[in-house]
Formats: C-alpha cells, sequence, structure tokens
C-alpha cells in the first residue's frame, strides 16, 4: 500500500490547524471558566470556613457567658442568701433584746410591786404596832413617868454641845420668842423648876414660859421655841419610828 506523503502531510497540517483553532477558541475559555468557578468554589470554601470560626467563636463566647451568668448568679444566690441570714440574725438579736427587755421590765415592775406591797404592809404593821403601843402605854403612863421623861430631857440638854447650844441660844434671842411647854399632865412644881432650870442654861438666858396640856403626848413633854421644838414624848416618838422605818430604802 502506497502512502500518499502530501496527502498524510496536509493530514497533519489540518490536525494541527484544529488544535491551535480548539485550544484558541474552545480550550482556552473552558479553562478560565474553570479557574472562575475554582476561585468561586475557593473564596465560598473561604467564607464558609470563616463563618463556621466565627460560628465557632460565638458558641465559645455563648458558652463562657453562659458560665458567666452561672457564676454571677450563684455569687448573687450566695449574697443574697447571706444577706438574708444577716438580716435574720439581727431581727432574732432585736426580738431577742426586746423580749429581755421586756421580761426586765416585767422583773423591775414585779420586784417595785412586791416592795410597795411589803412596804404598805410594814407600814400597816408600824402603825398597828404605834396604835397599839399608843394604848398600852396610856394605860401605863403617869405623873412619875412624866416627871422621869422630864428628868431624862434635863439630862440631854446638859450633854449639849458648844455648838448645839449657841444654836438654841441664836434661836431664843430672837425678838418676841417664848418657850411653850407642852406635857400630857399637869407638872409639878419641883420637875417644871428643874426643866427651867436646864433650858435656861442651855438657852443662856431666860425666856417666857407658857405651858399647855395635850393628853395625845401619852407621856412626856415638847418644848418650843421659835422655829426649834425639842420633844421627849411616847407620841412624837412613836411617829418618828414609824415614820423613820417607812422612809427607810
Amino acid at each position: 500500500m502506497e502512502v500518499d506523503w502530501t496527502t498524510f502531510a496536509l493530514e497533519i497540517i489540518n490536525f494541527l490547524i484544529l488544535v491551535w483553532i480548539l485550544k484558541r477558541f474552545f480550550y482556552q475559555p473552558v479553562l478560565d471558566v474553570i479557574a472562575r468557578r475554582r476561585a468561586g468554589i475557593e473564596k465560598e470554601m473561604a467564607d464558609a470556613k470563616a463563618l463556621e470560626e466565627k460560628a465557632q467563636a460565638l458558641e465559645r463566647q455563648y458558652e463562657n457567658r453562659l458560665d458567666d451568668w452561672e457564676k454571677e448568679r450563684e455569687g448573687a444566690r450566695t449574697k443574697l442568701t447571706e444577706e438574708i441570714s444577716r438580716e435574720r440574725a439581727h431581727q432574732m438579736a432585736a426580738v431577742a433584746a426586746a423580749v429581755e427587755a421586756e421580761r426586765e421590765r416585767n422583773r423591775v415592775l414585779d420586784e417595785r410591786h412586791r416592795q410597795e406591797l411589803r412596804r404598805t404592809a410594814e407600814e400597816q404593821a408600824l402603825a398597828q404596832g404605834a396604835a397599839f403601843s399608843a394604848r398600852v402605854l396610856s394605860r401605863l403612863a403617869d405623873e412619875s413617868l412624866d416627871e422621869r421623861i422630864v428628868a431624862s430631857m434635863v439630862a440631854d440638854l446638859q450633854r449639849l454641845t458648844f455648838a448645839q447650844k449657841q444654836t438654841l441660844a441664836t434661836a431664843a434671842a430672837a425678838a418676841g420668842v417664848n418657850m411653850q411647854v407642852v406635857t400630857a399632865r399637869p407638872l409639878r412644881e419641883a420637875a417644871r423648876t428643874q426643866l427651867t432650870a436646864a433650858m435656861a442654861e442651855a438657852l443662856q438666858r431666860a425666856l417666857p414660859q407658857e405651858y399647855a396640856v395635850d393628853e395625845s403626848l401619852i407621856g412626856g413633854v415638847r418644848v418650843s421655841i421659835g422655829p426649834w421644838v425639842l420633844h421627849a414624848n411616847l407620841r412624837d416618838d412613836l411617829q418618828f419610828f414609824a415614820g423613820g422605818v417607812r422612809r427607810a430604802p
């Protein structure tokens, strides 16, 4: 079989021209389209990866924020619990203090009430005792008892200190002052003389005298010199005793 080299050469030339035409007008545009498509896909992949990374970052941030919120909530709950505990303790302490104060106030009131009852009972007992003593002494008192009391008063006057005598003397020196002597029964002359002499010595002068009788004195004597009163009688002594005990703490 003979080969037509001219035809073969023309075929080769035609093939090369076809290849050039395909490459020039078909293959290169396809490659460009493929390249642009690949670039678009790569860009979309990069954008998707960026979005994924951003989503993961947001997820981590959200998880961290949830953790922070949980910690804040636990902290707030703990703080609230502590505040409630402190307020409860404060309120309990206030209630306990109020209860203790009320208990102490009631105790003081009860003690004061008991003291008042005891004082009232003592006053009643003293008043009854003084009344009983006054009745008994009224039956026993006589002129001899009055004279013995006057003698005792005279002895007390003689034992006065100089300062006490000066005080009485100053009172006796006032203008218009006289000496009032009140007894339970009329004094006999000897007892009057004895009392007058003792008073003149204590007052350093003699004063006008007025004598009176007051049976309520039961027994004894009461001497008034201006604002000063010297008493040595059973009624005043009983009243002084009862009143002094009532005023005692």
